[in-house]
């Protein structure tokens, strides 16, 4: 007994950890990008691909991860994608350039791939059902932490040492967890799904055609030919994407899911909600680096009053879900951070005190707070218990490509209304960009109405036969 109780503690501690490493890169990078910006004399849309890549690998490939896993070996794959994923930060390290930085970004997003849903399986595996709650609780408040400590984090390091050094930390974190999760942790395998790969693919190639549009608006004009044959064929292949989803044997996506109105509405306000938020984070930082002068550091800290509500307003929204139901909190939720945005838009100035920032962003803190673990859950209780595991790998999938395209977005709206060229152009094209974000939220708020009452809510059909 006392050697299961010491080997769940450790697959505990691992996986938390590589958890943590997966996020906190996720967030790290958001206070170095004006350091960034000026070492590479790069543009808004090279920035925001600093980011994205990162994103969109991850978000593309998580469920393919889950499923390498399951097939040949969780703790073996897990492993793998925390290899690559520190080789991968060598990679970013040591970027002379900026394409460069952002293929290495890529790479780690795949690594992250393997890691993160990979991390959650071990510990289910691990842990006996009546103590597997406490443990993913655990779990999660860690990986959470990230959000809080990974802007601070990158503007400290930024700030004293060197931007790259936000990579080369995850160097030694790395090579004490490969060994000990090669020998602490138990093997274990799931059931041998087949690889959606003509879904991947897909999904890839309409995620990066959209974004691409997006990115290249400004500089190559909206009705180019570049412009609008990115758009389309995004578009288009996500139309392909469903369509092979709804015929696929063994899906990426099962579409039946979205005939549950808690999934399908869940899943649609948290894109919108987390495109407003990556949308801020992107910019937020350099606003008060570029525009009122901060350093990296400064910058970190004063995201705080926006993030650290999840600290408390999280914990607070779980334990109250079941008493009045998810839609609430979504939708009230949704509309302060909208109240939030749009009040620092009004006020976003290259002189503006902090203090009068202070307060709107903890507004906008507390709705996002109480919204994501709400939206979660409807998402997550709306389908059978033996398909958690799926609907939680696509809800994290949306997520991460809702975060991509808020960025595109709010660095498009930015290009266009604003520049790097003075603090006031900078301030300009921030406040057009936040007050896209706010609608982003509105228009969440609007799809959450459609989540039904929690006593109503009933998991999806599980399928007859295998097909979709």
């Amino acid at each position: 007994m006392t050697g299961e109780r010491s080997t769940r503690a450790w697959v505990l501690a691992l996986t938390s950890l590589g958890s943590f490493m997966v996020a906190l890169d996720a967030m790290v990078v958001s206070t170095a990008l004006s350091t960034i910006q000026r070492d590479f004399d790069a543009s808004i849309a090279t920035l925001q691909w600093a980011m994205n890549a990162y994103n969109l690998s991850l978000a593309v490939l998580l469920l393919s991860g889950a499923a390498l896993g399951d097939r040949f070996g969780r703790r073996r794959i897990f492993v793998g994608g925390l290899c690559l994923f520190v080789a991968a930060s060598a990679g970013c390290a040591l970027a002379e350039t900026a394409a460069w930085l952002i293929m290495a970004r890529a790479l780690q997003g795949v690594g992250a791939a393997l890691m993160m849903p990979l991390a959650m399986a071990l510990l289910s595996a691990a842990f006996p059902p009546a103590e597997r709650g406490k443990a993913l609780g655990l779990f999660g408040s860690i990986t959470g932490l990230a959000l809080i400590v990974g802007p601070v984090l990158g503007g400290a390091i930024a700030e004293s040492v060197a931007w790259q050094w936000i990579f080369w930390i995850n160097i030694p974190i790395g090579a004490v967890l490969v060994p000990l999760a090669r020998r602490r942790i138990p093997e274990s395998f799931g059931p041998r799904a087949a690889l959606d790969v003509p879904g991947v693919v897909l999904a890839t190639a309409a995620a990066f055609g959209c974004v691409w549009g997006l990115v290249r608006g400004n500089a190559a004009g909206w009705s180019s030919g570049e412009v609008s044959l990115a758009l389309g064929a995004g578009a288009g292949l996500a139309v392909l994407f469903v369509a092979w989803e709804l015929r696929a044997r063994e899906p990426m996506v099962p579409m039946r899911f979205f005939r549950a109105r808690a999934f399908s509405s869940g899943i649609a306000a948290s894109f919108l909600f987390y495109a407003a938020m990556y949308g801020v984070l992107f910019l937020l930082p350099q606003f008060f680096q570029a525009a009122q002068g901060h350093d990296p550091l400064g910058a970190g800290l004063r995201l705080l009053p926006w993030e650290a509500t999840l600290l408390v307003t999280a914990p607070v929204a779980g334990r109250l879900i079941n008493q009045v139901g998810e839609r609430p909190f979504v939708v009230v939720g949704l509309i302060l951070q909208a109240i939030g945005l749009a009040w620092v838009a009004i006020l976003a100035s290259p002189d503006v005190p902090y203090i009068r920032l202070a307060g709107p962003l903890f507004i906008a803190g507390i709705g996002v707070s109480a919204a994501m673990p709400t939206a979660q859950n409807a998402v997550l209780g709306s389908v059978a218990k033996t398909e958690v595991g799926k609907a939680s790998g696509i809800f994290n999938m949306l997520r991460f490509l809702g975060g991509m395209f808020g960025i595109a977005v709010a660095a498009a709206i930015f290009g266009h209304a604003g520049s790097f060229d003075t603090a006031q152009t900078f301030a300009a094209g921030f406040a057009a960009a936040l007050r896209v974000s706010a609608a982003l939220s509105i228009a969440g708020a609007a799809v959450a109405l459609w989540l039904p009452g929690r006593r109503s809510l009933r998991p999806a059909p599980a399928p007859a036969l295998s097909r979709s």
